[in-house]
Order: structure tokens, then C-alpha cells, then sequence
């Protein structure tokens, strides 16, 4: 199950200084609150009859969170706006995250663009990817992780994520977005908590 919940180990993490991250339907594991990452990897214990680590794999996932607090390091992120609507848990597990998306964005360390839905674009990928500085891409499918090495294949998935960041918005225009999928749980009344 290790390799389907996230093949990549904590010293990768300490080891990379820039992540270009794409999602398109889903809030990124470095982003993401206990609740959501539970809410979301449960879902793939459940279906994939995988022995119960859950707490296990929330527990790696929040630690690797800890890279967004260091100097020296970039996380640049590019979210569809979709990412921001789908969700995983309850009303309450969504509006959680989404108050944690907003804390992230305002991190030193960290540029999260958002692509509006129903805008014009060159190019949408067909899966999340990560890349860690320029020596790897992962990519995450339901049974697999794929790892990219070939330097001429990571250059084109930095290629792609300039392509894909193009039509993205980033400061008050990205926290817009996200302060619009607050409000469309809450009605427009301040979310609790």
C-alpha cells in the first residue's frame, strides 16, 4: 500500500529545494489538514482491500508538511479550480481544508496559482503530477506510482506545468477562488472554526 499512497520517502522530501505540483481534483498531500488526507486516502484502503495503515499514512503525510516551513525551499503549485470543489469528508472536512489551503498560501516558501474553471487554456494534464527539483516526476494512479528519471522526459513535464500555470491566477485573485468554494458551502456566512 506504501507504494500506492505515496512511493516517496520523507529524505526525498528533505532532499528536494523546488516541487512544481499540478493537481486538477484534488488539494495536494503538503497542503492538505488530518482529516481531508484521512477522508481521501480511506477511500483507497477501503477499495483496494489494503491492510488498515490509515493512521499511518495521515501520520507520513503530515510530517512531510514540515519541508513547507523550511528555507531554502520553493513549492510552486498549480490547482484547477475543481480541486478546490471536490470533496473528500464532510462540510465541515472540506471547509477545514480549505482555511488550511488559504494559511498555506500565505507561506514564503510557497506560490499557488488556481485556474479558474471555464477559462481558455493550451492544455490540461490527465493526472497530477509532482515534480522534485529536476531530478524526478511522480505521478499517482490508483494501483501505481510512476516515477519519471529520464532527463529529457522531466524536461517536458516542466515544459507542461509552464503551459499548465499560463492561464492560472495567483495572490488575491487565487485566495478569491478560494474564498468563492468557502462561501459555496457556507451560503456566504463565515465558515466555523
Amino acid at each position: 500500500m506504501k507504494r500506492v499512497l505515496g512511493a516517496h520517502t520523507m529524505e526525498r522530501y528533505e532532499r528536494t529545494r523546488r516541487f512544481g505540483v499540478y493537481e486538477h481534483n484534488v488539494v495536494p498531500g503538503l497542503f492538505q489538514t488530518a482529516d481531508y488526507c484521512a477522508a481521501m486516502l480511506g477511500f483507497w484502503f477501503r477499495f483496494l482491500d489494503a491492510p488498515n495503515d490509515l493512521d499511518a499514512a495521515v501520520a507520513v503525510r503530515m510530517e512531510r508538511q514540515r519541508v513547507l516551513y523550511q528555507r531554502g525551499r520553493r513549492i510552486d503549485c498549480v490547482l484547477e479550480e475543481q480541486a478546490l470543489r471536490t470533496w473528500f469528508g464532510t462540510a465541515d472536512v472540506q471547509l477545514g481544508q480549505l482555511d488550511r489551503l488559504l494559511a498555506v498560501m500565505s507561506l514564503p516558501t510557497v506560490s499557488v496559482g488556481i485556474v479558474p474553471m471555464m477559462t481558455e487554456r493550451q492544455a490540461v494534464a490527465s493526472a497530477g503530477f509532482w515534480m522534485f527539483d529536476d531530478e524526478l516526476v511522480a505521478l499517482e494512479t490508483p494501483t501505481a506510482s510512476v516515477t519519471v528519471e529520464r532527463p529529457e522526459e522531466i524536461a517536458l513535464y516542466a515544459r507542461l506545468f509552464e503551459v499548465l500555470r499560463g492561464p492560472a491566477l495567483y495572490g488575491p485573485a487565487a485566495r478569491g477562488l478560494v474564498v468563492a468554494a468557502i462561501d459555496a458551502i457556507t451560503g456566504g456566512r463565515p465558515s466555523p472554526g
